[in-house]
Order: C-alpha cells, then structure tokens, then sequence
C-alpha cells in the first residue's frame, strides 16, 4: 500500500472469534437442555399423578364396588324385605286378641279394674279372676304375659305394649290369639293411653332396616 501509512514485517494478527459469544451459545444450548428434561419430567409426573393414576384408582374403586358392594346391597334388600313382612304383615290388631286378665296379688278388684280398661282399649276380654297356683302371689314384678309359642310374634307384643315391664312367658296351647295378663305385686297401672298408642303405632308400622352403606361409587 501506498501513502502515508504502510505495513512492514512478515506477520500478521489472526482474526479470532470473541470468547465471549462461544460461552452464550453454551449457555444457551445447556439451558435449552435443561429446560427440555424439566419439562419432559414434569409430563411424566402430570401423567402418573392425573392420567393413569387416577385411571388405575378408578379401576381398582370400580372392581372394589362390584366385588364387595354387590353382596352387601343384596344383603340388605333380604334384610329389609324379611323386616317389612314381620313387622306389617302379621301383627294382630288388639280386636283380633282374647285377653285372660288374671290377679295374682292380695289385692281385690285389680283383675276387673285392667279388664274393664283393656275392653275400652279394643281389647277383647276372656276369663277374669284369680290367677291359677301356679302364680298365685308369686309375680314379683308388673305381671306376666303368658300364651302360646305362636303368640310370641304376634299377640304379646300387641298386649305388651299396655304394660310395660311385663314378662313374656310362652306355654303349651293352641290358640295363639287367646292369652293371659297375670297381675304381679309390683303392678300399679297399665300404660297411659296416649303412650300405649304411641307404641303400638310403632310396632305396627314399617320398621327401617339398619344402615350399613357401602361405599360410594
């Protein structure tokens, strides 16, 4: 070259790239990277905590439901069916029972007293008077209520609920609706009216079956 200004010597400065660009492209490249794993992680754990997770619980809840609540839910209609028929199906109503009113205290008049109260309470009366030696003056507590075995279901626990307290004794005889309401000593009343009702409207009426749910699916 010419003029003013002029190259001497034999060597020359090389043109090198600034090492500054070299570590941003790294820089860049890594975190590219790292970015790309956190993502392709955080995917995989989306797809474990909400995808098949949640898919494979929703299986085993399905196959737990139809293996267990299948059984049970049968159970319960059995029960609930076999209740219903008992309790509003063969109960007798207080017009369809004969009662025997039997004293077996040292008091007079009781026996009649309760009959003349059962009769009002739509109670049909049978033999009224003295209790047998069986029980004469040997009922310690309310009073017993005697019949047969088929009674046990049927006409005593109607005639039960006019006095609370009473013993259910079972005997040999045939007729289920006749029965016997023997005095005790600690006798003092039937059950109020207003009660006695309350409690054969329940032991009437449809009772709800116990319970037990089973899971919800």
């Amino acid at each position: 070259m010419g003029g003013q200004y002029r190259i001497t010597g034999d060597k020359y400065p090389r043109m090198r790239r600034p090492r500054g660009r070299r570590r941003l492209v790294f820089l860049v490249v890594a975190s590219v990277t790292a970015l790309g794993l956190i993502g392709w992680g955080t995917l995989q754990l989306i797809d474990v905590f909400t995808g098949k997770g949640d898919k494979a619980t929703a299986a085993g809840a399905k196959d737990d439901c139809t293996s267990k609540a299948g059984p049970s839910a049968k159970a319960t209609t059995t029960a609930t069916t076999a209740t219903t028929s008992t309790a509003s199906g063969a109960l007798p109503r207080p017009g369809q029972i004969t009662v025997n009113v039997l004293n077996a205290t040292p008091r007079s008049g009781l026996a009649k007293q309760t009959a003349d109260e059962l009769k009002k309470r739509g109670f049909r009366i049978g033999d009224v008077g003295n209790a047998t030696a069986t029980y004469d003056k040997k009922v310690n507590g309310a009073g017993i209520l005697l019949g047969a075995k088929g009674a046990a279901q049927a006409a005593l626990p109607v005639l039960g609920t006019q006095l609370s307290g009473a013993e259910v004794k079972t005997d040999g005889r045939a007729q289920a609706d006749r029965v016997d309401l023997i005095i005790g000593t600690s006798f003092k009343s039937l059950t109020k009216k207003e009660d006695a009702d309350k409690a054969l409207a329940t032991l009437s009426g449809p009772r709800p079956a116990a319970s037990a749910s089973p899971k919800s699916c």
